[in-house]
This record gives structure tokens, C-alpha cells and sequence, in this order.
């Protein structure tokens, strides 16, 4: 199976409101898919009929392989769901959650006491396995949902907000949980706003923006189509104010920013960095850190500075570039309107 999930103009409408419209798009098997989209974009209404709790109005989709209209029993038995919300019985213990989700899967008790305590182990939770769940922490019960989810083996997880209100240390934790579970072949649908976490994990991404599938690609290649997009438009802006003789160096001004901490760095070097015909400003920081803008119509900028630094007998311990960032692409993204 190529494809985990298929859609073909998937859509969803409420009387006169659209929240979903023809969507299609093909995830593919064994990855982890980053599905974006703004409070009230049509990503939630998406996720309800790929896990069939709600039917489309129109088009279709294919889960795992199964029809989710046609087919809804076999696509439920192919998924698991983490929802944002934890759905546990508090009253419950870890344990006697877990073995109810395996009851409702009608798992054999022979298979059902393997797999619950293989997958405690996996997820370091078996320590608490007699514990209520309410004593919990909240990423204790977020492990606890992964657990609940992937009793029944699904081939597809999907993640709504994993780590949520989660500590840095507890994040990391699940985000190891994630890509082992995807190196063990299950597919990943995770649902976040938080970018750094989607950059981090995902290899591809999809941003739905009033009900339309407004990007599709890897994050690298999204945030590489931003660059070219303003390059284009600034080199378009550059061409037409130098064919009418006027000034450039309005526009020239917005820049690329390079941060290079150099260990031995001297006044001579931020000089002859700044005689430099694309520099537009240097700064100097603490720690011997300089950040330099430079001209974003130049493209050989950053070689020219590293050249002078090193010409200059200057080492350079660390260089990075302010390139977007996934968060550019999504603002971006989501701010233009659906004609």
C-alpha cells in the first residue's frame, strides 16, 4: 500500500457553510504527516471523517486502504486515536483503562495481557499500571492514551495536540515516542500548533485554510518556496524601479540577517566587513557574536562574508542565517483569502 490515506474531493458542508471543500491529497505509508490549519479551518471536520465519526456530504477517502464510506468498521479497526482532551476514566486505573479499550476490540485474553504490557514497557508507564488515572500527571496520561490507542495494533495513529500543556523534558519524550512508533511502521497524523514540534517530526505537511488545502509539501520545501517567492518579488520590484532611473535602495533595505560568532574577532574584521558592497549593517554583541545584514538581491552574500572573516585570519566557531522558519510559512499561508 503506497498511500495511507487518500482523499477525493473530500468535503463537508453544515447548511450554507462549507467547512471542508474538495480536498484531495495522498499521504503516504509509514510517515509522519503534519496536518496545520488555523482554529476553524475545516482540520478538525477533516480528522472526524477520516476516523469516521462523521459522514462527508460529498466525495470520499480511502483509510488504510478502506473506503470510510463504504467501509467504516474496517477503517476503525486500522486506526488509533490520541484526542487532545484525554479521554480516560479517571476512576479507573491505568490497567483497567487499557484492558476496556482491549475489550472493546474483543482481543483474546491471552494476546490482550502480551500486547498491554509490552506496550507499558514501550511507553515507560508500567510503573503506574495500578494507579488511578486521576493521580496522574499530564504527560502519565498522555502515555496512557498511546497505550489505549495502539492496543489493537492500528496501522494508522492519529495525534491531536499530543503535548499540549506538556513540559520541555515530557515533550521530548513523546516526540521519542513518536518516531519510534513510526520506525515500527505505524503512519502519523499529528495535529499541532506548534511548529518547532511539526518541523522536528515531520516529513511531510499540509495546511488547510478555510476549508481548502492551501500548501502541501515537505517543511524544508515550504519554507524554500517562501524564499524564492520574495526573491522573485523583490527582483521584480528591483527591475522596475531601475527601468523607470529611480532609487533601489528602499527596497534593498529589507535584508538576510547572519549571525557568525567568531572567537577572535577584532574591529579590523567588522570593518572590512562592512566595506563590503552588499553589507547593510553590522552589529556587534556580546561573546564576540556580530550579526550582518546583507542585501537579499545579492547571491553569493554570505560567501563573501565568510571570505572576508577568514582572509582576515578571523575563526569562526558558529554561522546560521535567519532563514523562514515553518511558522513564516504557515502565517503566510493562512492570511490569504479563499477566492
Amino acid at each position: 500500500m503506497k498511500y495511507a490515506i487518500e482523499t477525493f474531493n473530500l468535503t463537508k458542508k453544515y447548511g450554507d457553510f462549507t467547512a471542508v471543500n474538495n480536498l484531495n491529497m495522498k499521504i503516504k505509508n509509514k510517515t509522519i504527516f503534519g496536518f496545520l490549519g488555523p482554529n476553524g479551518a475545516g482540520k478538525t471536520t477533516t480528522i472526524k471523517m477520516l476516523t469516521c465519526l462523521i459522514p462527508p456530504t460529498s466525495g470520499t477517502a480511502k483509510v488504510a486502504g478502506y473506503d470510510i464510506i463504504k467501509e467504516p468498521d474496517n477503517v476503525r479497526q486500522k486506526i488509533g486515536m490520541v484526542p487532545q482532551l484525554v479521554s480516560l476514566y479517571k476512576d479507573l486505573t491505568v490497567r483497567e483503562n487499557v484492558e476496556l479499550c482491549a475489550d472493546f476490540y474483543g482481543m483474546p485474553p491471552e494476546l490482550k495481557e502480551e500486547r498491554i504490557n509490552e506496550l507499558m514497557e514501550m511507553v515507560d508507564i508500567k510503573y503506574a499500571e495500578n494507579k488511578l488515572v486521576r493521580h496522574l500527571s499530564g504527560g502519565q496520561q498522555q502515555k496512557v492514551s498511546l497505550v489505549a490507542s495502539l492496543i489493537h495494533q492500528p496501522e494508522i495513529l492519529f495525534l491531536d495536540e499530543p503535548t499540549i500543556g506538556l513540559d520541555p523534558t515530557t515533550k521530548r519524550v513523546l516526540w521519542d515516542l513518536i518516531n519510534e512508533l513510526n520506525d515500527e511502521g505505524h503512519t502519523i497524523i499529528l495535529c499541532s500548533h506548534d511548529m518547532y514540534e511539526v518541523e522536528l517530526l515531520c516529513d511531510q505537511v499540509g495546511i488547510i485554510n478555510q476549508g481548502v488545502l492551501a500548501a502541501f509539501d515537505t517543511p524544508q520545501a515550504l519554507k524554500d518556496a517562501v524564499i524564492k517567492e520574495k526573491e522573485s518579488k523583490i527582483a521584480k520590484i528591483l527591475k522596475k524601479i531601475k527601468e523607470e532611473g529611480g532609487e533601489t535602495g528602499i527596497v534593498e533595505r529589507e535584508g538576510k540577517e547572519i549571525s557568525v560568532f567568531i572567537v577572535n574577532l577584532t574591529d579590523k574584521i567588522i570593518n572590512e566587513i562592512r566595506k563590503l558592497p552588499m553589507t547593510m549593517e553590522v552589529k556587534k554583541h556580546h561573546s564576540n557574536r556580530i550579526t550582518i545584514k546583507i542585501n537579499e538581491s545579492s547571491n553569493n552574500g554570505v560567501n563573501a562574508v565568510i571570505k572576508t572573516i577568514l582572509d582576515n585570519n578571523g575563526i569562526i566557531k558558529s554561522i546560521s542565517t535567519k532563514d523562514p522558519s515553518l511558522e513564516d510559512v504557515f502565517i503566510k499561508v493562512t492570511s490569504k483569502k479563499v477566492e
